[in-house]
């Protein structure tokens, strides 16, 4: 691995390592972040009322970055005022996005108070079908102003505005499956309005609109022409595939999808670049990751997968299946965190910081989802636990730098047909691409203390590789020790967390370990960090 430590290739956001949360979504919030009535939740009245200690004390331990609500899917047809004033008083209603009921007891005061303990910057999503609508939330939370609104929200418990920072301008609004559903020119013209009027209530906000993961120039054209100039970001929503709860063991077809998600990261900031100076902008928007995550993908006719009160799926009777064609499944939003998903979530990470250094980076990303459905955290009546992938955010974003460093590996590697995330032919099958998969994948960076920060991802399966470190073209300049920790390689494949067994799948900080030779031995199937002073 050589390293050059002396020509900074970018600059890393804070805000990569954000998260997201969805309302009326598969124990995000009821049964998550907010359990009213639980021996484990805030007893106390008042906004934090019914929140779980447990899960936010697990929040504020990630360090969290902005945190985007009410979702997702769930925005098109949200309405915030249904989610204030006196919870008794608020409206319940069909949710029209997952099929299920929307209490509204845990509204904008009760997330934006969870944020604010949690130590996280909120990111409001509206679903940019009334201008009045969005215009006037902005009022409720971030005007200092004494108006109606703002009297209202000081009766509702907070006096100050909570100066949100982060708004998102509708949520997939080119998905005929969203309310509000338009094509590229009719939310070009509605996005423009609604930020032009947005920033007049707080010039200090930030948006983000809605960029797209297909047909991408047709739509982001006259998105950046008619909007851009009033657009922080744009959005990209890229989906992972696993087929390992019915095909048996998935991990090299999940790992190697990090390769997936870096194409497609890197091609749509290009094309947003170049779109950018066309229709005259001075620069162009960042992008935003906002969705993102390996979904465990099952039959569609196996009974529905219900929480187990472990941490994982409850017991239930499969039929024998097979893999065909047509094969239609859905999303297991229960199915526990793997090693596998582990590997793959670093893997994105690096191909995020490798962007930093693009006119169009990726300045925010947010996996779906925080708490629950496949999330960081796992959530059940008896307790909470760190999923497997929770160590990577955690070790992320609090032991590897902000500075990216060029690197480069020379080390084994596959040819494979590395799958296309969860995008499917006319046969049902999941689509494929010939790639070279790197067994060693290294972001390398340095903190502000000065010191290097070297992240490896060894995606073999049962191999440990010795990895050496050349700093500069140099051998000489080759470190002799470094801090060590590790998280994945001392787990079996199919290891996941539960409540029974919640350390099953940790980091290990091994202290400071001597190289051997100007190198270090890396686990299979590991993430390691290596700090080098």
């Amino acid at each position: 691995m050589t390293i050059d430590t002396r020509h900074p290739a970018g600059r890393i956001d804070d805000d990569v390592y954000g998260h997201f949360l969805e309302s009326a979504f598969f124990g995000n919030i009821e049964g998550g972040v907010f359990d009213e009535g639980s021996p484990l939740s805030v007893a106390e009245p008042g906004l934090l009322n019914g929140v779980r200690t447990d899960v936010l004390d697990l929040v504020r331990e990630l360090g969290p970055g902005p945190i985007r609500w009410p979702g997702g899917n769930f925005t098109s047809a949200y309405n915030w005022e249904d989610g204030v004033d006196p919870r008794d008083t608020r409206p319940s209603r069909l949710e029209l996005a997952w099929g299920g009921r929307e209490s509204n007891r845990f509204g904008t005061d009760e997330f934006l108070a969870w944020c604010e303990v949690a130590g996280a910057e909120p990111y409001l999503v509206h679903s940019c079908r009334d201008v009045d609508e969005a215009v006037r939330w902005i009022e409720y939370t971030n005007s200092a102003r004494a108006t109606t609104l703002t009297g209202r929200r000081a009766a509702n418990g907070r006096a100050e505005p909570w100066k949100v920072r982060y708004w998102g301008v509708g949520n997939e609004v080119y998905g005929p499956w969203q309310m509000g559903h338009r094509t590229a020119e009719e939310y070009a013209a509605a996005a423009r309005e609604h930020a032009r009027f947005m920033r007049l209530v707080d010039p200090e906000i930030r948006l983000v609109g809605v960029g797209i993961p297909w047909q991408q120039e047709q739509w982001t054209r006259p998105v950046l022409a008619r909007a851009g100039k009033l657009l922080d970001y744009l959005s990209l929503h890229l989906y992972g595939a696993g087929t390992h709860l019915w095909t048996g063991d998935d991990y090299d077809a999940v790992v190697a999808q990090a390769l997936y998600f870096e194409r497609e990261i890197h091609a749509y900031s290009q094309l947003v670049t170049e779109l950018a100076a066309e229709v005259g902008l001075e620069r162009p928007p960042a992008l935003a990751l906002d969705e993102w995550t390996m979904r465990h993908l099952e039959p569609e006719n196996w009974p529905q997968p219900l929480p187990g009160g472990d941490g994982g799926v409850a017991e239930r009777e499969l039929p024998e299946v097979g893999d065909g064609p047509g094969r239609r499944v859905r999303v297991n939003r229960w199915s526990p965190r793997t090693v596998a998903d582990l590997l793959f979530c670093a893997g994105v990470f690096h191909a995020v910081h490798r962007s930093a250094g693009l006119p169009s980076p990726v300045s925010m990303a947010n996996p779906v989802n925080l708490v629950n459905a496949n999330g960081l955290i796992v959530a059940r009546p008896g307790g909470a636990l760190r999923s497997a992938i929770y160590h990577v955010w955690h070790l992320y974003r609090h032991h590897t730098g902000r500075t990216v460093l060029p690197s480069e590996v020379d080390g084994p590697a596959r040819t494979a047909a590395v799958r296309l995330g969860d995008n499917r032919g006319p046969d049902g099958r999941l689509l494929t691409a010939p790639m070279t998969v790197p067994y060693i994948d290294v972001s390398a960076t340095r903190a502000d203390d000065g010191s290097v920060r070297v992240a490896v991802v060894n995606r073999h399966r049962d191999e440990t590789i010795r990895v050496r470190l050349v700093l500069d073209g140099s051998a000489a300049a080759t470190p002799v020790r470094a801090r060590v920790r590790t998280v994945g390689g001392d787990a079996p494949l199919g290891a996941v967390n539960t409540l029974s067994a919640q350390d099953t799948i940790a980091v290990r900080d091994l202290g400071e370990v001597e190289a051997r030779g100007g190198a270090w031995d890396v686990a299979p199937h590991s993430v390691t960090v290596l700090a080098i002073n």
